[in-house]
């Protein structure tokens, strides 16, 4: 996510436990931590207008994402919560891990590692090479924004709208309060989790979040 941020900020001329895999430098501090939440809503426009009319500053604006979750025959990822996601973002692409979140709080706290991709397609052909495979796939169309230092994507999904706020967990808090969003409305959980849930719910077999 961070990379996808400075990209998006550099093109828009913005420069504003279970099984830890958190990474600690030699001053005991933590890199590339990830802390968000996500939260259902139902008009996306609505709310992309709300967070316009609070002074956010547009990172990105409406743009398709595909997503592929890549794990071993053996789901060792999934496994241990831990993911590895290839995603297409209009001409970009991003191969990012992510490490199994915390067990506890109303926040999903997790190490995050992402680089900027030229080749998506060949890149998934060379993890398949090495064994392993496309698990689950998921699109959206998102818009992206900065505010009271929270980075907020809001997400158009086949199975609903939802908006993700990333930042500390006071300023993630600070904004919902602002917004009038309860902390009995916060998600932890993932796309996949969210789809598989909607498949139970509707009687259907899951398979790929797709348009």
């Amino acid at each position: 996510m961070r990379s996808e941020i400075a990209a998006a900020q550099s093109v828009n001329g913005f420069d504003n436990r279970e099984q830890s895999c958190f990474c600690i430098d030699n001053a005991g501090e933590e890199l590339g931590i990830e802390t968000e939440i996500k939260v259902k809503i139902e008009d996306a426009g609505d709310f992309c207008r709300r967070l316009e009319v609070l002074g956010a500053s547009p990172i990105s604006g409406r743009h398709f994402e595909d997503n592929h979750l890549l794990d071993y025959a053996d789901q060792k990822l999934k496994s241990s919560r831990c993911l590895l996601r290839v995603r297409f973002a209009g001409d970009r692409g991003y191969l990012t891990f992510k490490g199994s979140p915390l067990a506890e709080g109303i926040f999903k706290t997790r190490e995050e590692l992402e680089t900027g991709i030229e080749d998506g397609a060949t890149l998934i052909q060379i993890l398949e090479r090495i064994g392993m495979q496309v698990g689950f796939r998921y699109q959206k169309y998102r818009r992206e924004f900065l505010l009271d230092e929270v980075h907020v994507a809001v997400d158009e999904t086949p199975i609903g709208n939802y908006v993700e706020f990333e930042g500390s967990e006071n300023s993630i808090q600070g904004l919902a309060h602002r917004m009038g969003i309860k902390e009995s409305q916060f998600l932890r959980l993932s796309y996949y989790s969210l789809y598989v849930e909607f498949c139970r719910s509707a009687g259907i077999d899951p398979c790929s979040m797709i348009f």
